[in-house]
């Protein structure tokens, strides 16, 4: 296997390795202290070029890079926002879902995200082959991904939010979700294409929805994920209906029994935390679509201080309205200070919820999430040429504090998916032009 040597960076999120990475296939090889010269078959000079982990979106609904900015949903709530926004989602059609997954995947490579989840619950008919699209998707664009198959399926006539043409029913839902783990669930660790199960909600499925699919998980080996604690409209949701708060009521389905990971986790207790901690649980924080429906703030620094592994999403372009993951960083590391003081969270606490804490939050932080030797190539390169950076004393720092949006260069698994701020593998305007004439029909 030819050897990389990624020359002489002007900075490295890694210990003794000013002068660079060696890449080896597709792990990272030989981290290459300052004047020395690796064993080496070919050069990248990486002068100009901030080097840290590739970044990590462990929360995304792609399909609504579709519907940003849509008037009547701006300037509300959570529920209220959904329920403005699922009949413009019933008109989704497969091309749709395509389009949308490409887009959102390209928009996360150019921020320097190397592995993304998404979380796609909304299946009008026709829509069998969503998630296939979406793992067709990423396979074009060279992207890791954790494709969670999603679900609802109670609807507005059964006490739910979406109406009856994006639901499906148990038997539907559970069938597909055993196929796609049969078809595309590689457990390798250096795995391109995972699966996970995700029911939307508790207040979106059946508790024996919510059952099946942790049996299912278990029984599989594949992690669970869904929306837990993002408001207090959800707690009261809960104890109203089901006679208890939303941890419980997972727990009561056997959610702790295996593998999970939670967007948001905004409102849970101090008691909910060490619960969490005891299972293994993560959260998944999403800083831009907690303020964007004035959710809340996720406790991140407790959630840690007891066990919780803490990651970061983007969440759905439609609350965030982005799939920049840079820029997830940085409103994480500015809302988590505002919530316990400057001297509390570094901006290399934020750097690392979106490396090392992702990667734990989906079981990959053996080889994702850190540059050292035998870890996955998954870099993001950043170059500081821009009036934003004028001045700044720390380069890697200045990603977060000075708000990097766009990486030069990034690898994934070993291979160059962006290089000098272009995709490798795919054309950026047709992406774009594609993109862009399904939201027109989607809103129209």
């Amino acid at each position: 296997m030819t050897r990389l040597w990624i020359k002489n960076p002007l900075a490295v999120h890694a210990e003794n390795a000013a002068g660079g990475l060696v890449i080896e296939g597709k792990v990272i090889a030989e981290l290459v202290p300052s004047g020395i010269t690796p064993l080496h078959d070919a050069v990248f000079d990486a002068t100009n070029r901030v080097i840290i982990p590739g970044l990590i979106n462990t929360h995304h609904h792609m399909y609504q890079t579709l519907t940003r900015a849509v008037p009547d949903a701006i300037d509300k709530e959570l529920f209220d926002w959904l329920k403005t926004l699922y009949p413009v989602w019933a008109g989704l059609t497969p091309d749709m879902v395509s389009s949308s997954s490409t887009l959102a995947m390209a928009e996360l490579l150019l921020s320097g995200c190397t592995t993304t989840t998404d979380h796609h619950y909304v299946f009008p008919a026709g829509h069998e082959d969503a998630i296939d699209r979406q793992v067709k998707s990423a396979a074009g664009l060279g992207m890791r991904v954790v494709l969670t198959r999603g679900s609802m399926s109670l609807s507005v006539e059964d006490g739910g939010l979406p109406p009856v043409s994006v639901v499906q029913d148990e038997d539907t839902i559970m069938a597909d979700s055993a196929r796609l783990i049969d078809q595309f669930h590689d457990a390798d660790p250096f795995a391109m294409t995972q699966i996970a199960l995700a029911p939307c909600s508790p207040f979106s499925v059946t508790r024996e929805l919510m059952t099946a699919s942790a049996t299912l998980a278990k029984a599989r080996g594949v992690l669970l994920h869904t929306h837990l604690a993002e408001t207090e409209d959800e707690n009261g949701f809960c104890e109203e209906v089901f006679g208890c708060r939303p941890l419980d009521y997972v727990e009561d389905c056997g959610w702790s029994e295996t593998k999970s990971w939670y967007a948001h986790g905004i409102h849970f207790n101090s008691d909910e935390i060490q619960r969490l901690a005891k299972a293994g649980a993560g959260v998944a924080s999403c800083s831009h679509s907690n303020m964007h429906l004035s959710s809340g703030i996720c406790s991140a620094c407790e959630l840690e201080s007891a066990g919780v592994s803490v990651g970061l999403g983007v969440d759905g372009s439609a609350s965030n309205d982005a799939s920049n993951m840079m820029q997830e960083v940085r409103a994480a590391w500015l809302i988590q200070r505002l919530k316990y003081g400057s001297g509390a969270v570094s901006w290399n606490d934020a750097l690392r919820w979106a490396t090392q804490g992702s990667a734990a939050l989906l079981g990959r932080s053996e080889y994702l999430g850190r540059l050292l030797p035998g870890m996955a190539a998954d870099l993001a390169l950043f170059t500081l040429d821009e009036p934003r950076f004028s001045g700044a004393g720390d380069p890697i720092a200045s990603l977060v504090v000075c708000g990097a949006h766009k990486a030069n260069a990034v690898m994934v698994n070993g291979q160059w998916r962006v290089l000098d701020g272009e995709l490798v593998s795919a054309d950026l305007g047709e992406i774009m032009d594609s993109h862009q004439k399904h939201a027109h029909n989607l809103q129209a």
